[in-house]
C-alpha cells in the first residue's frame, strides 16, 4: 500500500483546498519543492502533484514549480501530476522533465478520444482521476456533475490501456471525514487496473482500514490536510503500509 503526499500548487505555493474551492485555499508551504524533500525523507514512495491553477485554466500554470519538485526529488520517487493537461504535447513536456505519470481528469471524461490518444501514444504513462458524488461523476474542479456512472466510465477507460485510477469521493476531500470504503472497494472490485483512493483520509485508522482493503485492488491513498495539519503521522502511517504490504507477501509496498 502506498501513501502518497499530495503536493497542491496553487500560484507557486503548496496549498490544500476545502471541496475543490479556489477561494478556500490554506497555504502550508511557499516552497513545493523543499516539502517534496520532506517527505521523501520522511518515506514516501510516490509524490501527487497537482497543478490547480491549470485544472481551472486548462493549460499548465505551475511547471516553474513542478520542474523544481522533480529537481528536489531527483530519481528517487515516481511523481504523478495532474491538473490543466489536455494535449499530448504538454504530456510530452511533463515527462521529459521527468513527471512519472500524468493524471488525466476533466479531459478525460469530456473528451474522452483525448485519453484515447494519450494512453496510445504514452503507454504505462496514464492515470485517470474521477471525482464522484453518490456514484456520479463531477467534471471541471468538481464545479460541474454529469451523469455518468463512475463505474462505467472506468471500465470504458481501463479498455483505453490506463494504468491505474485515482478516485476521490468529493463529498470527503479536504474535509477529513474518513474515506469512502464501500464505494472505493466497489469500483476496485469492478476493475483490473488499480485504484488509488482519494478524499477524507482523517487519521492512522484509516490507513489501517485500507490496508485491509490493499487485496481487493486499492493499491494506494491519497492524503493532504490530514498530514499538513498533523492529523496524520506521515512517517508512522508509511511504517504501517509497508509492514501491512509486507505481512501480505504481495510487495507492493515496497514499491
Amino acid at each position: 500500500m502506498l501513501i502518497i503526499p499530495a503536493i497542491d500548487l496553487k500560484d507557486g505555493h503548496c496549498v490544500r483546498l476545502k471541496q475543490g474551492n479556489m477561494h478556500e485555499a490554506t497555504v502550508f508551504s511557499e516552497d513545493p519543492a523543499a516539502m517534496a524533500s520532506h517527505w521523501v525523507e520522511q518515506g514516501a514512495q510516490r509524490l501527487h502533484l497537482v497543478d490547480l491553477n491549470g485544472a481551472f485554466a486548462g493549460k499548465p500554470r505551475n511547471e516553474e514549480a513542478i520542474k523544481a519538485v522533480v529537481a528536489a526529488v531527483g530519481n528517487d520517487i515516481p511523481i504523478q501530476l495532474g491538473g490543466g493537461i489536455r494535449d499530448l504535447d504538454i504530456i510530452e513536456r511533463y515527462l521529459d522533465d521527468g513527471v512519472s505519470y500524468i493524471v488525466i481528469g476533466t479531459a478525460a471524461v469530456k473528451t474522452p478520444g483525448f485519453l484515447h490518444d494519450a494512453c496510445y501514444a504514452f503507454p504505462g504513462h496514464v492515470i485517470v482521476a474521477l471525482d464522484a458524488r453518490d456514484g456520479k461523476v463531477a467534471v471541471e474542479g468538481w464545479s460541474k456533475m454529469t451523469g455518468h456512472d463512475v463505474i462505467d466510465l472506468a471500465q470504458k477507460f481501463q479498455d483505453y490501456g490506463i494504468e491505474a485510477v485515482i478516485y476521490t469521493d468529493i463529498g470527503r476531500d479536504g474535509m477529513m471525514t474518513g474515506v469512502n470504503i464501500e464505494a472505493t472497494v466497489e469500483l476496485a472490485q469492478a476493475l483490473m487496473v488499480p485504484v488509488i483512493a482519494s478524499g477524507g483520509i482523517t487519521s492512522i485508522k484509516d490507513i489501517e482500514t485500507l490496508c485491509e482493503i490493499e487485496d481487493e485492488g486499492v493499491m494506494g491513498a491519497i492524503t493532504g490536510r490530514a498530514i499538513y495539519e498533523g492529523k496524520l503521522d506521515f512517517s508512522a502511517a508509511q511504517k504501517l503500509a509497508r509492514k501491512s504490504g509486507q505481512q501480505d507477501g504481495d510487495g507492493q509496498a515496497a514499491e
